[in-house]
C-alpha cells in the first residue's frame, strides 16, 4: 500500500522549522483543473516508505553511538549512572537506561547491590575492540574528507564559509570533533581560519580545478552515459543519457502525463553552469540559473556521508550557495531527485540516488564502521566492502601528498 500525505500536512510540518523569509511558500499540482467546473485534484506530495524507514532504523544506531561517546569521553572509560542526567537530560536517560539493559552485549554494569557501590556502566570487551576501529576507518576517511570540504569551500560564493556553519554540519561531513584545532590545522595549504567583521571564517587557501567535477558527472564517467540520447520519445521515468541530465526516481504513487514529461525532457537536455562557476556571473531568473541551483543542491547533499541533511542546516547556507528562495518549493517540484520526511524532530531532505532502498548505497569507512558497532546489538546492518569511488582526477599522487603533508 502506497503511503501518502497532503500537501497542507507537509506545509505545516515544514513551519516548524522555516526561516521568516519563507513564509509564503505555495505548492502547484502538476495535473490541471478540468474544465466544466469540476473540483481540481488534490495536491498529494507521495511518501516514501524506504526514506522514511531509513530514519527509524537510524534510531538505534545514533543512541548507541551516543553512549558510546558519553563512556569514552571519560579517562576510565566508564561513567556513573547518576551522572547520565547531566549528559542526556531528565526525559532522555529513561531511554538511555533502557538501552543499557536490553544491549547487555555493549554495555557493562559495574556495583550496584551488595557491594553498595555506585553503578557505573562501560563497554564490553568486544565492544571496545570494535570500538578501537574507529581510528582507523577515520584515517581510511580522511583523503575523502579533505576533498569534500575543499569542493564545499569552492562551491560557495567567495571560497569561504563562516566557521558556525561548518560546525552545524560537521557531523554530517564526518569531520571529528576537534577538527579546528586538528583536522584543519593538520592541512595549512588548504585551509586557514579568517576573522572578518568579527566573525571566524574558512577560507580556502587554494583553488584546484581537477576537483570541479561534481558527483552528477562522475557517475555519467562511471556508467559511460556521458554521449547524448538520440532517441526521441518520451522516457516514461523521465530519465534521459546526456551530459546534462540528472538521475530521477518518482514516487511508486506518482503518475505524470504526457505534457509533464515533455516538460522533463525539455529540463534534462538543458545545459546549466557548473555549481563551482561563481554565482555573481551567473544571470538570475532563468531557466539555466534555475536548474543550476537544483545542481548547487544536489552537490551539497552529495558531499554529505548520509546524503541528506535537515531542513534547518540546508536553509542555513542560503547566502553562501545562493539556495533559492523558495527552497520548498524547489525541492517539491524535483521529487524525482529530493524527499521531504517529516520522521523526528525535524523534516530531513534526502537525496535520493543516494540511497538503495533504506540504507545508504555508497557508504565510507566511517559509516561501515558505525554498522559494525551497531552490529553488536543483533541488528542485521548490510556491511558494504565498497569504498566510494573518488574520481579519477583526484589521482593517487594527490592523495598522497595530503597524507605527506601532515608530517611536514
Amino acid at each position: 500500500m502506497i503511503c501518502r500525505c497532503s500537501v497542507s500536512q507537509m506545509l505545516l510540518q515544514w513551519r516548524k522549522h522555516r526561516p521568516v523569509s519563507q513564509q509564503h511558500v505555495h505548492f502547484f499540482s502538476t495535473s490541471s483543473s478540468k474544465p466544466g467546473g469540476r473540483r481540481p485534484k488534490k495536491k498529494i506530495y507521495h511518501r516514501e516508505p524506504d526514506l522514511d524507514r531509513a530514519m527509524d532504523l537510524h534510531k538505534l544506531p545514533t543512541l548507541l553511538l551516543r553512549l558510546r561517546s558519553i563512556i569514552l569521553s571519560s579517562k576510565t572509560r566508564t561513567f556513573l549512572l547518576r551522572d547520565l542526567e547531566k549528559e542526556v537530560g531528565f526525559v532522555q536517560k529513561w531511554a538511555f537506561q533502557s538501552l543499557i539493559e536490553k544491549h547487555p552485549t555493549i554495555f557493562r554494569v559495574h556495583g550496584g547491590g551488595r557491594s553498595k557501590s555506585p553503578i557505573s556502566v562501560g563497554l564490553t570487551e568486544t565492544a571496545a575492540r570494535v570500538s578501537d576501529t574507529e581510528e582507523i576507518a577515520r584515517e581510511e576517511m580522511e583523503v575523502l574528507l579533505v576533498r569534500n570540504l575543499r569542493k564545499l569551500l569552492m562551491m560557495s560564493m567567495d571560497c569561504q564559509v563562516p566557521m558556525e556553519k561548518i560546525r552545524l554540519i560537521a557531523e554530517n561531513l564526518g569531520l571529528p570533533e576537534n577538527f579546528e584545532s586538528g583536522f584543519i590545522q593538520n592541512y595549512p595549504q588548504f585551509f586557514k581560519v579568517r576573522n572578518l567583521n568579527a566573525r571566524d571564517y574558512l577560507c580556502l587557501e587554494n583553488w584546484d580545478s581537477n576537483l570541479v567535477v561534481t558527483a552528477r558527472e562522475e557517475s555519467l564517467q562511471l556508467s559511460g552515459a556521458s554521449t547524448v540520447n538520440k532517441k526521441t520519445e518520451i522516457s516514461r521515468d523521465g530519465n534521459y543519457s546526456g551530459p546534462h541530465a540528472f538521475k530521477l526516481k518518482f514516487p511508486a504513487g506518482f503518475r505524470p502525463n504526457t505534457h509533464y514529461l515533455r516538460e522533463i525532457q525539455k529540463w534534462q537536455k538543458l545545459s546549466f553552469p557548473s555549481p563551482y562557476l561563481n554565482a555573481r556571473q551567473i544571470q538570475t531568473g532563468t531557466p539555466q540559473a534555475r536548474k543550476r541551483a537544483v545542481a548547487v543542491l544536489h552537490e551539497l547533499l552529495s558531499l554529505t556521508m548520509m546524503k541528506r541533511l535537515s531542513s534547518d542546516k540546508l536553509d542555513a547556507f542560503h547566502n553562501e550557495y545562493q539556495l533559492p528562495c523558495r527552497l520548498l518549493l524547489c525541492l517539491v517540484k524535483n521529487h524525482g531527485m529530493f524527499y521531504i520526511t517529516n520522521k523526528g524532530s525535524k523534516s530531513t531532505v534526502f537525496l535520493k540516488e543516494g540511497y538503495n532502498g533504506c540504507y545508504v548505497a555508497n557508504k565510507c569507512s566511517l559509516l561501515r564502521f558505525y554498522d559494525r558497532f551497531a552490529a553488536l546489538s543483533g541488528r542485521n546492518c548490510p556491511l558494504q566492502s565498497n569504498p566510494i569511488q573518488i574520481s579519477s582526477n583526484f589521482n593517487i599522487q594527490s592523495q598522497f601528498d595530503i597524507r605527506m603533508s601532515r608530517f611536514s
